[in-house]
């Protein structure tokens, strides 16, 4: 397999529906033949070291993959058959004929040259050796459940061999100079087990390469890159990531599932950049998504700068935020600065989402952001451009969102959490684990609230209650929420695990009050709004002097 196709990535739906043809076929005897697709390799252009014919397979690697494991694991159960005098097929003959060149060393021994681990896990089931470090799980995983599937089958491994050879393939034969092979890989790919964006992006960097180069690459970037969204999203994180790269690179958003065709258009055959700076950038900005998206950053104030932001989810940030980071790591700006820019980021998003304004066009003001940025006077020109922002795009005021932060449901809003720990926690030197805590309403949900309650509410108790119950004076957080439940205030106050006993700053106030009511709630809620402006401040752009 060529170094840049995809790894092994059959799952066991997939096995199950060619074992199940392999058995229809197998003990049928009117079928002669049963077609599973088609296999299409290029046989020029090829190092040839030996008389052996080397071929690399553009489309069908996952079907010959698959195969090459039940042939592997139907030569074992021969094995033991043979052990007890069959011997008309047998594992040295299978091996020889679909597995192996027996009279070859090193990777020309193997008829069937995966890539990456997978290759190393595939010899290592051919030869019983040692499972080497890291092992392809889907290539062990199928090896085992083909194995279990002859196993407990019912059929002689004998039948299930003449049903392995009624399998037809096409073979396609393409010429490297003559038949534009990525365009025919393109079009291979439309039907069948989809490939990824990052995926088909891979394979037209590299395939238009020579194996030495396509190695380089793939090896000191593609690879590695691979491996780190493999273990934190898989396929999925790594195409939002190149939607963002690109994004960020064109200052236009392409659609999810047209990432590779925008790739196509950044990075045209004739672009005159040479492809090895492309991938080297590509792997740059790689590394900065991920120290923001997964936590990877090693400095401990950008990591929590980062957490704050992944957690409100201002993923349209990214592309703006990318270049940003670049330009930091190029010490165009201080860390302070880019801390800055962060937290202005953060409020932006916050105060758009309590002030309800449609954010559907969010993407794009992210996406040309950058280019409102004088990097002479960096961090003036971000706090100017976002000044600036107006109608739908604007950066709400503070008495815009004063006014609703008071009166928000910040009980059902996204990301609660968030919101309460950012309120219990600012500027605090011993900081509260609210993930310990839940969301207490002070004035109960209940709606048949108790007389006490009734009383303190006054003759209007339902309309207090339908007004105030989800709003950011009527919140809190406590440990003892079971506890707390639809006891009258005072009981809330001074029981165990009370208003009055608790270590949560949120809850400071409520152990002076007598009785809590619509005047109360509001008054509150007008100090945590007050907070909330410093929290999440607007950009103060500086003073100038005439």
């Amino acid at each position: 397999m060529p170094i840049y196709q995809r790894t092994y990535s059959w799952e066991r739906p997939d096995c199950q529906q060619l074992w199940n043809d392999i058995r229809r076929v197998a003990c049928d005897e009117k079928t002669v033949a049963h077609f599973v697709g088609s296999i299409v390799y290029v046989e020029k252009g090829i190092f040839h070291v030996s008389s052996v014919t080397q071929l690399l397979v553009i489309d069908g690697q996952q079907r010959l993959t698959t195969i090459s494991l039940l042939l592997t694991a139907l030569g074992e159960a021969l094995e033991e058959q043979s052990k007890e005098g069959h011997a008309e097929i047998t594992r040295k003959k299978i091996f020889n004929y679909y597995l192996l060149n027996a009279e070859e060393h090193g990777d020309l021994r193997y008829k069937l040259l995966l890539t990456q681990s997978d290759k190393d896990t595939f010899i290592a089931l051919l030869e019983n050796g040692v499972e080497p470090f890291p092992f392809s799980a889907r290539i062990k995983d199928n090896y085992l459940f083909f194995k279990e599937q002859i196993r407990h089958s019912g059929i002689d491994p004998i039948t299930l061999y003449r049903g392995i050879s009624k399998l037809i393939m096409v073979d396609i034969s393409l010429d490297q100079d003559y038949d534009h092979p990525q365009l025919i890989f393109e079009s291979l790919n439309s039907t069948g087990m989809e490939l990824s964006q990052a995926d088909l992006i891979r394979n037209y960097v590299l395939m238009g390469l020579d194996h030495e180069e396509q190695t380089k690459l793939y090896k000191n970037y593609w690879y590695p890159m691979e491996q780190r969204f493999l273990h934190a999203g898989g396929t999925k994180l790594f195409d939002r990531f190149m939607r963002d790269y690109l994004t960020m690179k064109q200052s236009t958003i392409p659609n999810i599932k047209k990432v590779y065709a925008s790739f196509k258009t950044y990075h045209p055959s004739s672009f005159t950049t040479p492809i090895n700076e492309i991938v080297a950038d590509i792997y740059r900005f790689a590394g900065y998504f991920m120290s923001m998206a997964q936590q990877y950053e090693r400095d401990l104030d950008l990591k929590h700068a980062f957490f704050d932001i992944n957690t409100l989810k201002v993923d349209v940030a990214y592309p703006f935020l990318l270049e940003v980071y670049d330009d930091y790591s190029n010490k165009l700006l201080t860390k302070e600065d880019f801390l800055v820019i962060l937290k202005i980021v953060e409020s932006y998003v916050f105060r758009r989402i309590v002030c309800d304004i449609q954010s559907h066009g969010l993407n794009k003001v992210f996406a040309t952001l950058a280019t409102e940025i004088d990097k002479e006077h960096y961090l003036e020109s971000v706090k100017v451009a976002f000044s600036q922002k107006t109608l739908s795009s604007r950066f709400p005021s503070n008495e815009e969102f004063r006014a609703a932060f008071m009166i928000k449901d910040m009980y059902h809003i996204r990301n609660r959490q968030y919101v309460f720990n950012r309120l219990e926690n600012y500027k605090n030197k011993e900081p509260v684990d609210i993930e310990k805590c839940t969301i207490e309403h002070i004035m109960p949900q209940n709606k048949q609230l108790s007389a006490e309650w009734q009383r303190d509410l006054g003759p209007n108790w339902q309309g207090v209650q339908a007004r105030y119950l989800h709003t950011i004076g009527n919140l809190t957080l406590t440990g003892y929420n079971s506890e707390l439940s639809d006891r009258p205030f005072l009981m809330k106050r001074d029981i165990e695990g009370g208003f009055a006993y608790s270590p949560i700053r949120l809850n400071r106030s409520l152990s002076r009050l007598e009785k809590w009511d619509a005047a109360e709630i509001e008054k509150r809620a007008s100090e945590l709004a007050a907070l909330a402006v410093e929290i999440w401040p607007i950009p103060q752009l500086p003073v100038r002097k005439t």
